[in-house]
């Protein structure tokens, strides 16, 4: 998938202190996730890898969507609000429901939108990166524990999120139309 040089709004680093690598290399893997999107119709993004997964790019952005929520504002912000997408009926709904609809594909990208706002007013906004969030009780995301969490963490752990969904993300495009890379 190759973007000129002069188009890429990805920094790929020079960033001054750990606030900003953090959130830099973090926005830069967002933007990584678009460029896989970028130019598919609501088809293409709802589109399946391979049987049984139900794994498609839609399915993708309907998923950081909820992870954004999950971490910035459930265990960073302290927020009681309801979980996008999932349920405890429907655990998986947000690949689940990634169907070939513009409204759907309108949705995912506007909630995804709206949690990233979120989460870089917090970010921005916090005193320090040592501020703690509480992961225990909340549900959905698991591996978090009873444990406070500090601010840092969950900024490397939405990192690694990104990359890793970033390289599904690669597997899934080629499939749609050939295009690889970056």
């Amino acid at each position: 998938m190759f973007v000129h040089p002069h188009e890429d709004t990805r920094t790929d680093g020079g960033f001054q202190g750990e606030r900003a690598v953090l959130a830099g290399y973090l926005r830069d893997q967002r933007l990584t996730l678009e460029l896989k999107c970028a130019g598919l119709d609501a088809e293409a993004l709802a589109r399946r890898s391979v049987e049984p997964s139900n794994l498609s790019l839609l399915g993708l952005v309907r998923h950081l969507a909820g992870v954004e929520q999950y971490w910035f504002r459930q265990v960073m912000a302290g927020q009681d609000v309801r979980r996008h997408y999932r349920s405890e009926d429907e655990p998986a709904g947000e690949f689940t429901g990634a169907v070939a609809d513009p409204a759907v594909v309108a949705d995912a990208w506007a909630r995804w939108r709206a949690e990233i706002a979120f989460a870089e007013q917090l970010v921005a906004q916090a005193p320090s990166l040592d501020v703690t969030g509480d992961a225990g009780g909340v549900g959905g995301a698991g591996g978090a524990g009873d444990e406070p969490m500090e601010l840092r963490e969950v900024l490397v752990h939405m990192i690694e999120e990104y990359a890793r969904h970033n390289g599904h993300a690669d597997f899934l495009r080629e499939r749609i139309d050939g295009r690889v890379g970056q």
